[in-house]
Parts: C-alpha cells; sequence; structure tokens
C-alpha cells in the first residue's frame, strides 16, 4: 500500500503474506479496532500472517520527496498487544531525496492458542487485528510538523502440517487450517515419539521416568543409592557385566560405573591400580619351598579368597562400602570369601 503527499512517500510491504484469509465477523472484533480505524480507511491493501513463535516482519519504505532534512518519530499503534512489536530504524534524520528502510518485527507468544485465561463465557478468541503506523517529521528550518499514516490487516493463525497432505482447493480456506490444527496437536506428539522411539530405548538419551522400565528388560535391579547417571551406564553394559560375571573383569567393570575410579588397564601390576583386587593362592605346607607367614597357612585356611583394595584419587571422593560391599557379594563366585579395604 502507498502513499503520496508533497513531502514523504510511504510503503508497506509484508514479508509473510497470507494466501487467503477469513476476516472474523464477531462484534467484539468490531468493537476493539473502530477506536483505530475510521471507515473511509482501506485496509486490503497490506495484510501480514503471523505464526506463534515464528517471527514475521512489515518492511516500511520511506522516502523523502522535499528538499529539506526530516527528522522522524514512529509509532505504532494497534489492537493486538505492544509487546508483539518492536521498530527497527537506520536512524531518525531523512535527508533530501533520501530512502530509508525500517522494518516492524512482530512474534507472537509460543503459547499464545494456549494461555487463554482472560476470555470470558461466550466469548472468541480474536485472530485478526488491525493496525495504524504513524511517521510524524519534522522540516528541518521551517519547523512544520505532518504526519503520513499507513494501516494494514495482522492474521494471527496456527501454522499446520496436515495442510500438506490435502488437495489444493483446500488448502485454499482458512477455516481447514485451523480444524486440522486441532487434530496435529492431538495426533503429532505421538508421531513425533515414534521418530525419536531409539532415543526412548537408549539409556543414554531415555527420560529419567523410563529408567525402570529399561532396568526390567536387562533384568537388573536397581538400588536408589546410585546416582541417575550411574543407573544409565549402569544398563547400558549390564550385557557386559553378565558376560564377566564372576570373574576380576566383570567385578572391577562393577565397580568401576559406581566409584568412576579409573579401569587401568594399562596397569600390568595389579597393587598399583585403583581398584586392587587381588586374589590370594597359596600351596600349602611344601617342605624346602614354604616359607612360614609368607605363602603358607597354619590351621584353617580360606581357600579361593580374595581382597578387594579401592585407591580414591582425592580424599572427598565418597565411596559407600555396604553398596560396595553388595555389588561384591552379588558378583564374586558363591563359594568365594573376600576382604575389602578402602584407602581414606
Amino acid at each position: 500500500m502507498t502513499n503520496f503527499s508533497q513531502i514523504i512517500q510511504m510503503q508497506l510491504t509484508p514479508l509473510v503474506i497470507p494466501d487467503t484469509v477469513q476476516v472474523s465477523k464477531n462484534g467484539a472484533l468490531a468493537t476493539r479496532n473502530e477506536a483505530f480505524l475510521t471507515p473511509s480507511q482501506n485496509l486490503s491493501g497490506c495484510n501480514l500472517l503471523v505464526y506463534p513463535r515464528e517471527p514475521s516482519e512489515i518492511l516500511l519504505q520511506l522516502e523523502n520527496l522535499g528538499t529539506r532534512t526530516l527528522r522522524l518519530n514512529i509509532r505504532l499503534e494497534g489492537s493486538f498487544p505492544t509487546e508483539w512489536c518492536r521498530i527497527g530504524m537506520e536512524g531518525y534524520e531523512l535527508a533530501p531525496r533520501g530512502r530509508m528502510d525500517v522494518l516492524l518485527y512482530f512474534q507472537v507468544p509460543e503459547n499464545f492458542f494456549e494461555n487463554q485465561t482472560d476470555l470470558q463465557a461466550g466469548q472468541s478468541l480474536v485472530l485478526d487485528y488491525q493496525s495504524r503506523i504513524q511517521v510524524y517529521y519534522t522540516e528541518e528550518g521551517t519547523g512544520r510538523q505532518l504526519v503520513e499514516t499507513a494501516a494494514f490487516n495482522l492474521y494471527v493463525r496456527p501454522r499446520s502440517l496436515y495442510l500438506n497432505f490435502v488437495p489444493a482447493l483446500y488448502r485454499e480456506i482458512d477455516f481447514i487450517g485451523r480444524f486440522l490444527k486441532i487434530f496435529e496437536q492431538a495426533f503429532e506428539p505421538a508421531v513425533q515419539a515414534l521418530d525419536v522411539l531409539w532415543a526412548y530405548l537408549d539409556p543414554k538419551t531415555t527420560p529419567e521416568a523410563l529408567l525402570p522400565f529399561l532396568a526390567h528388560w536387562v533384568a537388573l535391579p536397581l538400588d536408589p543409592r546410585w546416582s541417575v547417571q550411574q543407573q544409565r551406564n549402569l544398563i547400558q553394559r549390564a550385557i557386559e557385566l553378565y558376560t564377566w560375571r564372576g570373574t576380576r573383569r566383570g567385578l572391577r567393570l562393577y565397580i568401576h560405573l559406581y566409584t568412576n575410579l579409573p579401569l587401568d588397564e594399562h596397569i600390568t601390576t595389579e597393587t598399583d591400580k585403583h581398584i586392587c583386587i587381588e586374589e590370594i593362592h597359596a600351596q600349602g605346607l611344601v617342605i624346602g619351598k614354604t616359607h612360614l607367614g609368607e605363602d603358607s597357612m597354619i590351621g584353617g585356611g580360606r581357600p579361593y579368597h580374595f581382597i578387594v583394595r579401592l585407591h580414591p584419587e582425592t580424599s572427598d571422593h565418597n565411596i559407600d562400602e555396604q553398596l560396595i560391599r553388595k555389588i561384591i557379594e552379588q558378583e564374586k563366585p558363591a563359594f568365594c570369601t573376600y576382604e575389602l579395604h578402602i584407602q581414606t
């Protein structure tokens, strides 16, 4: 829409143009807009379509047709909330024969359709808004103050993906898009969940509420003393733990998942590892080869005995001894005995 005057020329160009819109006919809308627009104004020239959460813009082009510099002041009045729009200008002065582009940024809140607590009983949701932009300017030298106005319509519509699945004839009807949006909000969450079903079955990305379900899948009882991250790691490596159950490697891995102590697979000496699992081998009393108190046992010995020594790297590394013992009891062979030493 273009307005001509002797001094300034205005042109409004919406960057998102609706293909077709059906203007609301309810009386409440007309009452709210009559304060901004006069019956003689033609509002069919500039229409802007706005989707909640998605920004939309109107380009206002100003041209100074006079021979004096103009000092500009732009104001926007409309039936929509003022926080929906902000004005971006290149400056406040327009040189003679010069041009300036002004951007009107519109963004409707994401929860526009859901957050309608102020609606009274029997009142309809307003989707069509009208506005007027006023450009006040002052001539340099003469001090003459003038104003130019331009009106435009603002239409808030929900974006419906389901319009892509209907014939083009139905896409030309604005009501069809809003009607299909009802079904989209009901079914689309389930479709999106199916698209990312793999993420729900991965212990690393699944919601916390689904962790017990995944643990049940791998027959792994979860202890409330384990943190959420520890539970994720434990479920992810449950099959590996089952494979190595009853071995030193399996026990070391289980303790590593809880304590986060290094596995030290590159260290060959067992006693130098942070998780030391030392097996006690005694050959009994062999004359000429046995040293009392060193490699022999007198009296009731403990065959198949091992010692677990944990060496935390810092003093504030808290380790629950009772939970460690539960892990060892669960993972060791039933006929084995053990000792547990936690370095403090």
